[in-house]
């Protein structure tokens, strides 16, 4: 055979196409990217399997690398392994005929490819036959999957705040880039080998660095690991590898923490920047058996007058204050991550004592301010106005819901303030205000044109898709809409204000709410009449947040404009009767060169897909993103949205207390 389209896979593999080196054939197939979306001419992005000492994948933009896998295992004689699930097989295989990659489908009913984007992202896309889709996964899935995302020596950690630190016994190379979370510069030593009284540095559950530089021993074990490395004045890590035994002998590049499970890297240190050192004398260890003794009994002591006198006089909302915590409200008792309090002192000095030239929103939970912290981190502190039951338990449920996730498309908790009669979230800071700042202000809805709409939505999108589906922590969030979704300065978007948002266990589909809480024009006709939520309550928000993205109209305010007709009912007859254009933003259509009808006609049919009466005819939220990102994929017909009307939904939540305030950013004034 002199050519096979297989060994030439462009951006795509498909079951059967094997990635990779292999001897045999004299091949080395690569995924390149097309130049975009709209482009299939080369791209600037591939994808290839690269043997050094040990063998992984790469992707590089024009030549540098932007992700990487982490070793594989060891290229010995006969190396294979393969992961099962229902409808594939995956395939890894490092010998000394081929190192590839591959996968085959084991059930017909289900359909498979794996694709290289013109933005250099690995996406798995995987659908039924019969058109259901299902978007398993997209690399990288975090800001620590970039590669080399903190320097040399630097690791990352989605669990920590700033995910960059240096490893122990490192100190940042330019400590005013690293305070303003410009972390490339890395970490260097802040004590030099002696190579007299090394020792070493145990890091647990780690993606190993980049392998390109380093040496392979795979006849030796971790003991002779160790030993070698010692002996080597340029080792400055070692670790198993899967491999025998792997040494580094320069600076460690592309670290981080898995966030299930990984592999045990010991780093190099001067005995003095050694955590635990062992052999120290006798007279050492005595002193530091007295102090802890010392320390305990003015610990203990502490912890009477806490007990005693402090804590009844203070009383803040119950927010455990430990690594983990479980939340017993939920279905299901679920540990998620918790962070440290801050002092309200910290605080109140950051926003220069909540003052009112900080202020940048206002809204019936209390007023958000903008600060900057000592270590020149910028701050958006949300702080409640009074203290009630319903306003204690949703600054306690938002604590630990955002405290369990981290998403590009989700806003990021900092920390949080309960002092007193005082309660103070404090979030990441985002220059471009809300959506709503956006789409609902003729002055301003110039400002995001039609590209810049549908980016949006689709962030909206991912961040929901890994809130329902690939989060720790299953969430609906209950309160999509404009306000809650902020902007950062490259106008990605965030979800924010998890106050009523709900954990769900990924066993059930539907449950039934005490009391309802949400906002009129955004809450699903199964919850406003029966009570009624399951992951299509938030698929139907977002189904009119995208038609108000389009049309420039906010669904309640149309209703009182317009008597009888609800935004979505409006928008669905002007779709059916062929005028779905007519309902376009003319600020979109007049400022945007970017504009392109069909699509805006797409992500119509889209919306009115998720905004469809009944929960079971909504997709899911992986068939929008597919839908919102593949214009090959074939949309369904969109049934009538149903009587189900603004006013009905007004007069259930005008019978309770419990519907939810607008909380929004206001434009940044200068003091």
């Amino acid at each position: 055979m002199l050519w096979q389209s297989f060994d030439f896979p462009t951006d795509t593999l498909v079951s059967g196409m094997k990635l990779g080196w292999d001897a045999k054939s004299k091949l080395n197939r690569t995924l390149q990217s097309w130049r975009t979306r709209d482009n299939p001419s080369l791209g600037d992005f591939t994808y290839a399997v690269e043997v050094h000492q040990l063998t992984e994948s790469f992707v590089r933009q024009s030549g540098v690398p932007t992700f990487r896998s982490g070793p594989w295992a060891s290229p010995s004689d006969v190396k294979k392994s393969s992961e099962k699930l229902p409808y594939a097989t995956y395939n890894l295989t490092a010998t000394k005929e081929e190192a590839t990659y591959s996968f085959t489908l084991t059930n017909r009913s289900f359909f498979s490819v794996f694709r290289l984007t013109d933005n250099g992202l690995l996406r798995r896309t995987t659908w039924r036959i019969n058109g259901s889709i299902l978007l398993e996964f997209t690399s990288p899935d975090d800001t620590c999957g970039s590669y080399n995302k903190c320097g040399a020596n630097g690791l990352c950690d989605m669990n920590s705040i700033p995910i960059c630190n240096c490893i122990h016994g490192f100190k940042a190379r330019d400590e005013g880039a690293w305070e303003l979370k410009d972390w490339k510069a890395g970490c260097v030593r802040k004590t030099p080998l002696k190579f007299i009284g090394d020792g070493f540095e145990r890091l647990q559950k780690m993606k190993l660095p980049d392998t390109t530089e380093s040496i392979v021993d795979r006849r030796i074990g971790l003991p002779d690991c160790r030993d070698k490395c010692i002996r080597n004045q340029n080792c400055t890590a070692y670790a198993n590898g899967g491999s025998g035994c792997v040494i580094w002998v320069g600076g460690l590049l592309d670290i981080r923490k898995n966030k299930i499970e990984g592999q045990d890297l010991f780093v190099r240190l001067a005995a003095t920047d050694i955590s635990h050192a062992g052999g120290k004398k006798k007279t050492n260890t005595t002193i530091i058996l007295v102090s802890v003794g010392v320390g305990l009994v003015i610990l203990a002591c502490l912890v009477f007058i806490w007990f005693c006198y402090w804590k009844p006089r203070t009383r803040p909302p119950k927010i455990v204050e430990t690594t983990t915590t479980t939340i017993a409200a939920a279905p299901h008792n679920i540990e998620v991550l918790q962070f440290a309090p801050m002092e309200l002192g910290t605080v109140a000095m950051a926003t220069d004592n909540f003052s009112d030239s900080r202020k940048i929103g206002q809204g019936g939970f209390g007023t958000v301010y903008q600060g900057v912290l000592s270590d020149g981190r910028v701050i958006a502190a949300k702080r409640l106005l009074k203290r009630s039951a319903h306003s204690i338990e949703g600054f306690t449920n938002e604590v630990n819901l955002i405290a369990s996730v981290q998403h590009i498309n989700l806003v990021q908790l900092l920390g949080y303030c309960a002092e007193s009669d005082e309660m103070v979230l404090v979030l990441e800071f985002l220059e471009n205000s809300s959506l709503d700042h956006y789409i609902f202000d003729s002055t301003q809805s110039y400002k995001l044109n039609w590209e810049m709409r549908l980016e949006i939505a689709k962030g909206i999108a991912r961040g929901l898709l890994y809130l329902h589906q690939d989060s720790r922590v299953r969430i609906i969030h209950r309160d999509l809409k404009p306000s809650n979704v902020l902007l950062d300065k490259n106008m990605i978007p965030k979800i924010s204000d998890f106050g009523i948002s709900i954990l769900f266990a990924r066993d059930e589909t539907e449950a039934t709410a005490r009391e309802k809480h949400g906002t009129i024009g955004y809450m699903a006709p199964e919850y406003v009449t029966d009570g009624i939520y399951s992951i299509k309550y938030d698929i139907y928000s977002f189904g009119v947040l995208v038609l108000e993205m389009i049309s420039g109209k906010g669904n309640a305010k149309f209703y009182c404009d317009n008597g009888e007709e609800t935004l979505i009912s409006f928008i669905w007859r002007q779709w059916t009767e062929g005028k779905g254009l007519d309902m376009v933003d003319p600020a979109i259509v007049n400022s945007s060169s970017t504009f392109k009808p069909h699509e805006a006609l797409r992500c119509i049919q889209i919306a009115l897909l998720c905004v469809q009466e009944r929960a079971e005819d909504r997709p899911t939220m992986s068939s929008v993103i597919l839908m919102l990102t593949s214009e090959t994929a074939e949309l369904e017909q969109p049934r009538d949205p149903g009587c189900f009307a603004w006013r009905r939904q007004s007069e259930v939540a005008s019978s309770s207390s419990n519907t939810t305030p607008d909380l929004t950013y206001s434009s940044l004034r200068g003091r």
